[in-house]
């Protein structure tokens, strides 16, 4: 849900603080669209989220008042409890898991292998059907050992086809190959 007039539903945009990074990482599983900075002021994460119209978490209660109702104080500690509370709070319905990037937030576009061939492991490229690579950060990811993990974790938020039973071609691992390395 989003709480800006006129938005479509289910168009939820995130901006989160220092103190949810690991909340940030999830929400990208999900599929929903998460920007993180380790270094933000709090001016600067208010100004993102009125401009680009994204829901701002926070643990911080003083910049949650200050953010009204663009601003979710998230309450919990603990990471699986604050998937709940926001899931609950905004209404969350994973729309697309595992099609973001966990680190930069980039969309992932799938990839034939021979395109990611000197890019991943060639033991990789041997056993795994399809490839996923960021468009932010050019990483290049794989469903490998870890997306079943991640999908048995966002089990509650998973419409039934992408639940772990069902692991589809659009699961993308964590692990991944990078360009710059």
């Amino acid at each position: 849900m989003s709480v800006f007039p006129g938005e479509p539903a289910g168009e939820t945009r995130f901006v989160v603080d220092v103190m949810l990074g690991k909340l940030a990482r999830w929400l990208r599983a999900l599929g929903y669209d998460t920007l993180y900075f380790r270094d933000a002021t709090d001016s600067r994460l208010l100004g993102i989220a009125l401009r680009e119209r994204r829901q701002l978490l926070t643990r911080d209660a003083a910049l949650a008042a200050r953010a009204g109702a663009t601003g979710l104080l998230v309450r919990s500690e603990a990471l699986d409890a604050q998937l709940r509370e926001v899931a609950e709070a905004c209404r969350l319905t994973s729309r697309a898991p595992l099609s973001r990037c966990l680190e930069c937030n980039g969309t992932l576009r799938p990839r034939e292998p021979a395109e990611v061939r000197d890019r991943v492991p060639p033991y990789t490229l041997a056993t795994q059907p399809g490839f996923w690579e960021c468009e932010g950060c050019s990483r290049v990811f794989w469903a490998g050992t870890h997306a079943r993990g991640i999908l048995s974790r966002l089990h509650p938020y998973l419409p039934d086809d992408t639940r772990p039973e069902g692991l589809t071609h659009r699961a993308a691992d964590v692990q991944s190959s990078r360009t710059d390395d």
